[in-house]
């Protein structure tokens, strides 16, 4: 019987840790990637970079994520602790600490996958035929003679709308064009509500009740922007908002749409064709139109600066008066002079002999003649000039104005009172009239429509 010596054992291959980390690497991502992955987020932290650090888990397990600033700028939420999502990335190992690390590429709320998907494709598309271009965008317009809305005429947006646009621009006309926000008909019932507002009013489009109207030559109210808004939701709630046709409704608009859809974190294809997009729907209101104050205060500067231009017109035609009765006073003197000249004259004629002295004296008398017919024409000539600008200065008196049954208004310090909005009920006016002053209270204020 021979002796069987055992087989030697193949000693085992040394790996160092940081080859053999990255070998699970590669058989992860061999094995694994893409991965999608549904769980509930845990320990969220945002970094100063801008990039977010965090963990998904379920009842039986708990990963590790790292989602980097790029991908984290197009999250169309802000996570929160506790809430489900499905992230999808690329599995591997954090080398320096041997840790199993979801590096997530992409984010969306649990459920809300397959909508997410046909967003991502349809911005994407439309964002390659130019639709999305800054340089499309139509600039607001700088005077608005009507304002349409289009949202669902049971929602609480249109209330919060309407509020603002009461509050800040009462004097503009608002159309309401009603259309569905939500829901399998909304897109549709969208795109109609936009086209009407594109024709200033159709059977679709009716003026708000209380507001403003302000009819064109055509009976319709004109529309200059349009402002498409709706309340906050979850995705599938704005769905309608992603439509397609309406997205191409809105790059054939006429006149800029702002849109106010949702709140400030959501984001719809509509918010990108359109001219402007505002956080929320009282927002977009306020964006549409200059406050009525500041139209006002533009419209008292601009008074103001008549006013005082009529004024300085006033004080140089008085000067212009002075001057020209300054010297319509000259050909007095210019007589007095020759006339003490004539008598020095007569004086030394009296002392002339004979021929000598009449000569002198026919002489003297015609010398006399001519210059009083001289003066007399010289100070009919001023005369004249004075009248003309005697009445051209009387065409501006405001004291005619006042003859003609019109009053100035002044406060106690002695202001003008050009407007109601400069005055309040019991304050005390003074009355400048044609032939005297009056003190008034004022009892009540009426205020024009603009």
């Amino acid at each position: 019987m021979s002796d069987v010596l055992p087989a030697r054992r193949a000693a085992p291959l040394v790996w160092s840790v940081g080859a053999l980390c990255h070998a699970i690497a590669d058989a992860l991502d061999a094995r694994f990637n893409p991965v999608r992955v549904a769980g509930e987020i845990t320990g969220f932290v945002r970094a100063a970079s801008g990039h977010c650090y965090f963990s998904i888990k379920d009842s039986s397990g708990q990963l590790r994520c790292a989602m980097f600033k790029r991908a984290a700028s197009g999250l169309a939420f802000a996570p929160r602790e506790g809430q489900r999502v499905e992230v999808s990335g690329r599995l591997g190992v954090y080398e320096p600490r041997g840790e199993l690390q979801l590096v997530v590429e992409a984010m969306v709320e649990a459920g809300e996958g397959n909508l997410y998907e046909q967003f991502v494709q349809l911005k994407a598309r439309l964002q390659a035929e130019g639709l999305f271009a800054p340089e499309r965008k139509k600039p607001l317009p700088t005077r608005v003679r009507g304002i349409g809305v289009v949202t669902s005429l049971g929602a609480a947006a249109l209330h919060d709308v309407i509020s603002a646009l009461q509050r800040r621009v009462p004097h503009i006309p608002v159309l309401i064009a009603p259309a569905s926000v939500q829901g399998a008909n909304a897109a549709g019932e969208l795109v109609q509500a936009m086209q009407a507002l594109y024709a200033r009013g159709t059977t679709s489009a009716r003026a708000l009740t209380g507001a403003n109207e302000r009819d064109d030559a055509n009976g319709a109210v004109p529309v200059d922007l349009i402002l498409l808004v709706r309340g906050g939701g979850a995705m599938e709630d704005l769905w309608s908002f992603n439509d397609e046709a309406l997205a191409r409704v809105i790059t054939q608009s006429p006149v800029p749409v702002i849109t106010g859809i949702g709140h400030e974190t959501d984001f719809t294809i509509a918010d990108f064709v359109a001219d402007l997009r505002a956080p929320t729907p009282t927002a977009a209101a306020e964006l549409c139109a200059v406050p009525l104050e500041q139209l006002q205060d533009a419209a008292s500067y601009l008074q103001a600066r008549l006013q005082n231009a009529v004024l300085r017109v006033l004080d140089r035609q008085a000067q212009r008066l002075d001057q020209v009765a300054s010297r319509a006073g000259r050909p007095a003197a210019l007589v007095n002079r020759l006339q003490l000249r004539l008598a020095s004259l007569g004086q030394r004629m009296a002392y002339a002999p004979g021929q000598h002295l009449q000569t002198q004296q026919t002489r003297l008398l015609a010398d006399q003649a001519a210059l009083r017919h001289g003066a007399n024409v010289a100070a009919q000539l001023q005369r004249s000039r004075l009248a003309q600008l005697g009445a051209r200065l009387a065409a501006v008196d405001p004291q005619l104005v006042l003859r003609r049954g019109y009053a100035w208004l002044q406060d106690d310090a002695g202001r003008p009172l050009t407007g109601t909005a400069h005055m309040q009920t019991g304050q005390r006016v003074l009355a400048r009239l044609s032939d005297g002053t009056a003190d008034l209270q004022v009892q009540a204020i009426r205020r024009l429509p603009s």
